[in-house]
């Protein structure tokens, strides 16, 4: 069975908005080689509304490298309530967010690679509540950013194991950890 893996950058002092301005200068080739190990185990991708739009946005005119050109080419889920055709994104589809648990539960009973989750929000909360997130690959960085939007929220309590942890030359840190479910 497929796992979904919540891969998210986060500062030090737990903020992930706006990664773009406070993660860039600690991305080692090590830690590059990671993420696209990582998103080539990956054929799926699978978004909240919000990270969607912006990606979609972004992405298609990204490319001419092999983590792009991945990302580009693997199919993309959107989870929305309120979207009902997808972006000019390739390979996009809208899941219908009461049909959440019964989609995901479909994707990963479906032959294939892992699914990839990028950052945590409503979508890693209820993926998690419903015992469908397999691992959180929560990636820290020598950054302490003082305020922004938290990692986590309040009503996302989940019980994690650690079963790995990775560092990189830039002072990156990747712990994975696995939710327990009850």
């Amino acid at each position: 069975m497929r796992k979904v893996i919540a891969s998210a950058y986060t500062t030090l002092d737990g903020y992930i908005d706006n990664p773009h301005l406070w993660s860039m200068q600690h991305n080692s080739e090590d830690a590059m080689e990671y993420a696209l190990r990582l998103t080539l185990g990956c054929d799926a991708l699978l978004l909240g509304r919000v990270t969607y739009e912006g990606m979609a946005q972004a992405w298609p005119s990204m490319g001419g490298n092999p983590y792009a050109d991945h990302i580009n080419t693997i199919a993309k889920y959107a989870v929305s309530a309120t979207v009902a055709k997808p972006a000019d994104w390739s390979n996009s589809t809208i899941i219908p967010g009461d049909d959440l648990v019964s989609e995901v539960t479909k994707l990963k009973s479906q032959p294939g690679n892992d699914i990839l989750t990028w950052g945590c929000g409503r979508l890693t909360d209820d993926l998690a509540r419903h015992g469908l997130l397999d691992e959180y690959r929560i990636w820290i960085y020598p950054v302490i950013k003082g305020e922004g939007q938290p990692l986590f929220r309040r009503d996302s309590a989940t019980p994690v194991h650690l079963t790995d942890t990775t560092t990189f030359r830039s002072g990156v840190v990747v712990l994975t950890y696995r939710p327990i479910v009850a």
